[in-house]
């Protein structure tokens, strides 16, 4: 009984958009500390940098994962790229969007531009 109960749970999550949890506008700092803000609505989203260009992406959300109160949704661009959207605490307030190779591509936050050692700081 409990496997049906994950396949059903499993279903839900890739038959639907992207999780609320991350949904909304963030302010984003890169590696190298230049800023970008991005918003995620259901089935995109987009990244403006500090000149005002902005980028949209279609994804869908294909995986999501939770242990020891942290949370890691997986989504993959409409070209097939794929990155995860790690909440490193139980705070959903920042995270770490990561490659596929788990590099750092962003540090999220919904407050203040933050970089890899603040979220480690908090």
């Amino acid at each position: 009984m409990k496997k049906y109960f994950y396949v059903l749970i499993a279903f839900i999550i890739f038959s639907c958009g992207g999780s609320d949890t991350y949904q909304g506008k963030w302010k984003a700092m890169d590696a190298s500390k230049a800023k970008f803000d991005i918003v995620f609505s259901t089935k995109s989203f987009s990244i403006t940098d500090s000149i005002g260009k902005t980028k949209s992406y279609n994804y869908n959300q294909n995986s999501f994962a939770f242990e020891n109160s942290t949370a890691t949704y997986g989504i993959e661009l409409g070209d097939g790229r794929a990155y995860e959207i790690y909440f490193p605490t139980s705070s959903r307030e920042v995270a770490l969007i990561l490659d596929e190779n788990k590099n750092q591509m962003f540090t999220i936050s919904r407050k203040d531009y933050i970089n890899y050692d603040d979220i480690y700081k908090l």
